[in-house]
């Protein structure tokens, strides 16, 4: 190869990986932005806790700028590296290069420093492409090198300084910086290591040196101790699953229904955040990306296509059929045959024949209803007309063999789903894509049903509840309507998830309770964050001492919460706390005269005594319930010295009107913006059947929040908590899914808040029950057999 080729392939690299750098600036400030928040709504010590909170007011006026200069230097160098010119490096002190000694300021030598450690964080993690990228370059004019007052783009030191003088020249502060330094380091590395990808591939794609293993993404991200990927993103290189930022571009998000469960030591849950966002995954080696079972079931399905597809070319299971909103398939579907669907008729009645019990008898066994399916499949193969449909015959036949033979499902469970082969092999017949697509909507049912039901012990729960006549339902409804193809299935996936949000909290015993609870406790935090902001309003240009002020807005607002939850906000017992609220603010006005000093002192006790009972019933504890007395009594003392503000009789015949018609001002409590900002420290609203998670955990990633926003109703989990391992199912979620309740077999609630759930998520203190749906694991075992004996497909 000539010296231009070799020039023209270094410099396609390092254009690629500009492109890929500036491509990502947008995705790379939205996760620094996302990962502030998610800083700020973590627990700190105080002064931490004010510089995070600062941090996230700032940054919306900042970021537009910081974005801005961050793109102008990347297209910057782009347009000189197009053109073939030098990029100078940034020495520290540049303004007084001409002066051989000085003083170095004290920011230049901070900015320094910043770029050093960004670079280290960029090299830590990037490491395998940085150095698999060298080595092709080496084969192609040489590798990435920066020395006097020239850079090569492709150094890390490059990038970093970039970034750093970026944020600055976007006017942010250098003590922003140290504050989300953490997350600033692994989001620049992400983004780098993503460019350096591109590189890579740019020039393996010209073939240069592909001996060298382009490692996966997702294996670098676990080793590294990340893992951002969203479930179902992919590579656009091979299709393997990997991690990375904020910034998704570059992905392909495929549907998924959850993620997988995760291999992690054993933790317990005193683990505490560490001191660097994301870096407990460390402590996981052998974590896969969130969204690698969803990969490794398509991939799965790729495999069964291939293999019969050898065996039956006829077979066409290769991409989803694109179908109507309405759940029907297109009009391009096979039909069933007539001998066949005469066939499945016969078979249809025959099962449902030995599946339903008729009084005074015995109910059909799993193991029963499996045998008349087995002595079926001859009748139907023989009824096929084409190999297609024989194959199809003996692949849906595994697949629910596996399935009736899950002794982790109830038997009478497993009964019913027997009644389903007929209808989703007629569904396969006449739907290629049902082997092609997991988001299939007959396989998202059972995958849905089963995963509900799959956490009973066997040989428990198998008497009839509201959950197993829901699923008898759902195969009724299917088995009624055999000519419809998904849309059935659709519909009653649909009127499924709609019946799970109702039956954890009305209908199943072991969570009624706990559901209770939980929305008692997010009924009352939603009326205490209004009661908190209305009073706020309020009292905005009333003179009220500061004492009684915090005191109603940090104590007040919840006692009248709780009692409005407990006994209704129009109750005599709401209506006599609020009163208590604008007795509080007139007594704590300055008293100039001795008649309204006796009348303090008059009304004091029993306005104090109705205090202490609010606080009781509210929860409070003795010692915090002594303080703020005496922080009431302090505030009084100061009325009485003629110290604190006078409030005329107006401004009190206003408040008290103001109060009584509080809860005329309060939205409705489903419109009310419940978010992490928001919420407080819920560990005052436990009892003894219902557990509030505060503590334990490590600081959640952006993606892993996002993994615990999509857990679905009625999952089961296993959780570490307390010194306790057990299993557990997500039973209810909040507004916003701001909370989350799991429900204990025994009937004992555990509630999260969003980013705790993430923290357990993150540690592996909370790890899915199934590595892997009812559906990708009878494809799995489906896929072994045929794979050993090829020829049944057609026998």
């Amino acid at each position: 190869m000539s010296l231009g080729p070799h020039r023209a392939l270094a410099l396609t690299a390092r254009v690629s990986y500009l492109d890929a750098l500036i491509k990502g600036v947008h995705g790379l400030v939205q996760a620094c932005t996302d990962g502030a928040r998610l800083l700020a709504s973590q627990s700190a010590e105080p002064g931490l806790y004010t510089r995070r909170r600062d941090l996230v007011l700032d940054l919306p006026r900042a970021v537009p700028a910081w974005e801005a200069a961050l793109d102008t230097r990347l297209q910057l160098a782009l347009r000189d590296l197009r053109l073939g010119r030098s990029l100078l490096a940034r020495v520290a002190g540049a303004d007084a290069v001409d002066i051989p000694l000085t003083l170095v300021d004290d920011h230049v030598m901070e900015r320094d420093l910043s770029a050093s450690r960004l670079a280290q964080a960029v090299a830590d993690l990037t490491g395998s492409e940085y150095t698999d990228l060298n080595a092709r370059l080496q084969a192609v004019g040489g590798p990435v090198e920066s020395s006097g007052t020239q850079v090569d783009v492709l150094s890390v030191g490059w990038l970093a300084r970039g970034v750093v003088d970026s944020w600055h020249d976007g006017g942010l502060a250098a003590a922003h910086w140290q504050t989300l330094q953490n997350v600033l380091q692994h989001e620049v590395a992400q983004w780098a290591q993503e460019a350096y990808h591109v590189a890579n591939k740019a020039l393996l794609d010209q073939g240069v040196r592909p001996e060298i293993d382009l490692r996966p993404f997702i294996r670098r991200a676990r080793d590294a101790g990340v893992a951002l990927t969203r479930p179902g993103d992919v590579d656009d290189v091979g299709g393997a699953g990997f991690a990375h930022s904020g910034a998704h571009w570059g992905a392909h998000s495929g549907t998924h229904s959850g993620a997988p469960a995760r291999t992690a030591p054993a933790g317990n849950s005193g683990l505490q955040p560490l001191g660097r966002p994301y870096e407990e995954t460390r402590l996981m080696t052998q974590t896969p990306a969130m969204g690698r079972g969803q990969l490794q079931s398509q991939a799965m399905l790729g495999k069964l296509a291939a293999l019969v597809s050898r065996q039956v070319p006829g077979f066409a299971a290769t991409a989803p059929m694109p179908s109507s909103s309405s759940g029907q398939a297109s009009p391009s579907a096979a039909r069933v045959s007539p001998g066949l669907g005469q066939a499945i008729q016969r078979v249809t009645e025959v099962v449902r024949r030995q599946a339903d019990t008729q009084p005074g008898t015995a109910p059909a066994t799993p193991d029963a209803v499996l045998q008349d399916l087995r002595h079926s499949q001859k009748a139907l193969k023989d009824a096929a007309a084409t190999p297609v449909e024989r194959a199809t015959i003996e692949i849906v036949a595994l697949l629910f063999q596996s399935i009736l033979q899950e002794e982790r499902l109830p038997a009478a469970i497993r009964v019913w789903f027997a009644r389903l082969q007929m209808p989703v092999l007629r569904v396969a017949v006449t739907e290629p894509d049902f082997f092609a697509a997991t988001s299939h909507p007959a396989r998202m049912l059972i995958d849905r049903m089963g995963a509900c039901v799959m956490g009973f012990v066997a040989g428990e729960h198998d008497s009839e509840d509201a959950l197993h006549d829901e699923i008898k339902r759902v195969v009724q409804v299917v088995e009624a309507y055999p000519d419809t193809g998904r849309r059935v299935f659709q519909t009653v996936l649909g009127e499924f998830e709609r019946f799970l949000e109702t039956y954890f909290r009305d209908q199943n015993q072991a969570s009624r309770m706990g559901v209770s609870l939980a929305q008692q406790v997010e009924q009352r935090e939603t009326w205490a964050i209004q009661y908190t902001i209305e009073l706020r309003k309020m009292l905005e240009t009333v003179p009220v001492h500061d004492g009684v002020r915090e005191f109603l807005f940090r104590v007040w607002a919840d006692v009248l919460a709780h009692s409005a939850v407990q006994t209704g906000q129009a109750s005599e017992a709401t209506r006599e706390l609020k009163r208590a609220a604008a007795d509080l603010i007139w007594s704590a006005s300055a008293k100039t005269s001795r008649e309204e000093r006796a009348e303090v002192l008059r009304r004091l006790p029993p306005l104090l005594k109705l205090v202490r009972e609010g606080m009781v019933r509210a929860g409070l504890g003795a010692d915090a319930q002594d303080a703020h007395i005496q922080a009431l009594n302090t505030a009084l003392a100061a009325a009485f010295s003629a110290r604190s503000a006078p409030l005329s009789s107006a401004h009190l015949r206003e408040v008290t009107q103001r109060l009584e018609a509080l809860d005329e001002l309060l939205p409705d409590i489903a419109a009310m913006e419940l978010d992490a900002d928001t919420l407080r420290d819920l560990s005052g609203h436990e009892s003894e059947n219902l557990e509030v998670v505060a503590e334990g955990g490590t600081m959640p990633t952006p993606a892993m929040q996002a993994w615990a926003r999509e857990l679905q109703i009625g999952a089961w989990f296993q959780l570490d908590y307390r010194g306790r391992r057990e299993q557990v199912q997500l039973a209810w979620q909040g507004l916003n899914k701001q909370l989350s309740l799991f429900v204990t077999p025994q009937g004992r609630g555990v509630l999260f808040q969003m980013h705790r759930l993430g923290a357990f998520l993150q540690a592996g203190l909370l790890l899915p029950l199934e590595e892997e749906s009812l559906t990708t694991r009878a494809t799995r075992q489906a896929l072994a057999k045929l794979d050993a004996d090829p020829a049944r497909l057609l026998n």
